[in-house]
């Protein structure tokens, strides 16, 4: 089973976190499973860019993203050549290391 290596976010998991992932699961859903807040303001249906984030390593064990993806993620802070949303990368066979950026462009949380 692979693992996802979630490195310190000082709001969401300030000491990191590594957790057990099944594979076709997404980076999102194994978060919020394991009590890692990533916040998904469109309730992932990759229509914001509220649960960017940066895979260190591992990215090319993901499936590819789509354009509809792509044209989301053009819109993250903090771009970077292996940003994903995490509400649409799914889990392979390879360990994960994640980073979640420390801001998003969701202006006010949706949890109160």
């Amino acid at each position: 089973m692979p693992k996802i290596t979630f490195l310190p976010n000082e709001e969401l998991c300030p000491d990191g976190k590594v957790v057990e992932a099944a594979t076709d699961e997404t980076i999102l859903d194994v978060a919020l499973k394991n009590g890692i807040d990533i916040d998904h303001a469109c309730e992932m249906s990759c229509a914001c860019t509220t649960c960017h984030v940066v895979i260190k390593e591992g990215f090319n064990s993901l499936e590819p993203s789509d354009e509809d993806e792509d044209d989301m993620l053009d819109k993250a802070w903090g771009l970077t050549p292996t940003s994903r949303l995490s509400c649409q990368a799914k889990v392979a066979d390879k360990d994960l290391v994640v980073e979640i950026p420390k801001y998003t462009i969701n202006l006010a949380s949706e949890r109160h």
